[in-house]
């Protein structure tokens, strides 16, 4: 990896710690780093199939909203390996879940005034578009939603949208509900009040009040072997553990469009900590570490941790005019997708520059190569750890970075195959913002609407990448029976999700690739700024 940067090409406020880099990191192919690791036969079943701990991707968080957690990637590997439907997860079924379901509203709008919103019905419109959040509103403040419902065992999916590293060490029921405050009726800022709290408290009501997410998973990992299975005192209680956190010790920077680096309490949770948008290199191994030794207590078989994408391949934050220079990644600015070049203020429009996304994305390759350094120590001590190198996959898909810039391209750089479901789309899903008119989708399809969470396809891909280094691992899976083994190579059902995934089904008629309707829906309901948990 190249390291060595002009002046020029380092923004002044980036710490010191951030070695910034010219050229992204080579991914790891290998999940197992090359590295053998020679196991013990397990006895009996574990009575854990599957246990995943991670942030909004796994909750299974799209277009603004957690809301469908039945097409959730772990949910899709656990009917693929034949855990389902005893896979525990939370459900938010109502309104389109929380806080704000930017397809919900916008299909509300559209059923109501067609394709095409007038000049003339833009008032009534907004006014339609308040009252559907005052309903959303209404609902998960005071309504059926306004109540965690208790659950007799533990989540399976235990995850939490807008959680980092210190949350998932921290935070518990008993702090959450410390931390809520007594919601308002207010007519003129209609967003669910505690709505991260809520959907929060959707997993941890499983738990006991003070424990954290990994106490959660420990105690899964304490339930040793399913009964009659010839199981003993030490099978693991977990077969497979997938954690994948840290998106959101960087994620900031393009959901607010402001680099704040990690300073003083960051590994405490409060207002300091939620302030920051990215995290310094020796933050987060800090923080990573920290995560590791309670790892390291959960008995499970098999451990994959995923590693942290380049954030700024996120369409939320769109590269304006055209690349610095011939062979960069970077474009000059990133702003919102809505605002065209033409209109782009550097001045008054929200904004990172050039500098600033190559020391964010510098910043990710060394938390990725010690996510890398923590397998690669696992396993030289005969742990059957794993990386998911979802970095290296999101980098072979970004459109604007690399596919359609060949001199950008790193040596190491291929496309990434999708799998043939995916492929005979027209157009084939790629990394650009969502756009669709009344004749389909014109662009986009692997990012739901708020530019940052993956589609339901792009959930099936995730899947995918997990189930392959799950077979790697020897992992038995089985058909829907829970019984029968499976044979050969484990493929996700994308025919299945193509049908599930509503934007690429359905697509909405008023996405135009102007993003008129987006940037009228921010606007009046300021639906970006909203999708920040703890601004």
């Amino acid at each position: 990896m190249k390291r060595d940067v002009t002046a020029g090409q380092r923004d002044a406020k980036t710490p010191d710690d951030v070695i910034v880099s010219t050229e992204a990191r080579v991914p790891d192919f290998d999940p197992t780093l090359g590295i053998a690791v020679k196991l013990d036969a397990i006895v009996g079943t574990s009575t854990n199939k599957l246990v995943t701990i991670g942030d909004s991707v796994t909750m299974g968080f799209q277009s603004g909203a957690i809301h469908n957690t039945r097409i959730s990637w772990p949910k899709i590997v656990a009917a693929e390996v034949g855990c389902d439907p005893g896979f525990r997860f939370p459900l938010f079924d109502g309104y389109g879940g929380l806080p704000l379901n930017i397809e919900y509203l916008l299909r509300a709008i559209e059923h109501k005034y067609g394709t095409e919103i007038s000049w003339w019905e833009l008032p009534a419109a907004g006014f339609e578009l308040r009252h559907q959040m005052a309903l959303i509103e209404d609902y998960w403040e005071r309504g059926a939603g306004a109540k965690a419902p208790v659950t007799s065992a533990i989540m399976h999916n235990l995850a939490v949208y807008g959680w980092d590293i210190r949350d998932a060490l921290s935070r518990t029921a008993k702090n959450l509900k410390t931390a809520m405050v007594k919601p308002k009726d207010d007519l003129f800022s209609q967003v669910v009040e505690n709505a991260n709290i809520r959907a929060a408290l959707g997993v941890y009501s499983s738990m006991d009040d003070t424990d954290t997410l990994l106490d959660a998973g420990r105690k899964l990992g304490e339930q040793g072997a399913l009964p009659g299975s010839g199981g003993n005192a030490a099978t693991p209680g977990i077969e497979t553990l997938v954690v994948f956190l840290g998106a959101n010790n960087v994620l900031g920077a393009v959901t607010r469009l402001k680099v704040s680096w990690s300073d003083k309490n960051y590994d405490k949770i409060g207002k300091d900590k939620d302030s920051y948008t990215v995290w310094r290199p020796s933050h987060f191994k800090s923080e990573y570490l920290s995560l590791v030794a309670e790892l390291e207590k959960i008995n499970a078989q098999h451990v994959i941790l995923i590693n942290v994408p380049h954030v700024t391949i996120a369409p939320v934050a769109r590269g304006v005019a055209q690349k610095v220079q011939p062979s960069s990644r970077y474009f000059p600015f990133y702003t919102r997708p809505w605002i065209s070049d033409t209109q782009f203020n550097a001045a008054s429009d929200p904004n990172i520059t050039e500098n600033q996304a190559r020391a964010i994305d510098s910043a990710i390759d060394q938390y990725n190569e010690l996510i890398a350094s923590v397998v690669e120590q696992q396993r030289s001590a005969g742990k059957d750890w794993y990386v998911l190198d979802i970095a290296g996959v999101m980098d072979r898909v970004a459109a604007r970075r690399y596919i359609n810039d060949i001199a950008a391209r790193p040596g190491w750089w291929t496309e990434y195959e999708l799998p043939a479901a995916l492929k005979a789309l027209n157009p084939k899903p790629d990394s650009k913002f969502f756009s669709s008119d009344p004749q389909g989708r014109l662009q986009g399809g692997l990012f739901s609407l708020d530019g940052i969470h993956p589609t339901t396809i792009t959930y099936g891909l995730i899947a995918q990448e997990v189930i392959n280094i799950m077979q790697l691992a020897k992992v038995p899976f089985y058909h829907s029976d829970g019984a029968t083994l499976r044979q050969g190579p484990v493929q996700v059902d994308f025919e299945r999700l193509i049908r599930l995934d509503s934007l690429i089904s359905k697509p909405p008629a008023t996405l135009t690739s102007d993003m008129k309707t987006l940037g009228w829906l921010d606007e009046t309901g300021d639906f970006f700024g909203k999708l920040n948990p703890f601004s």
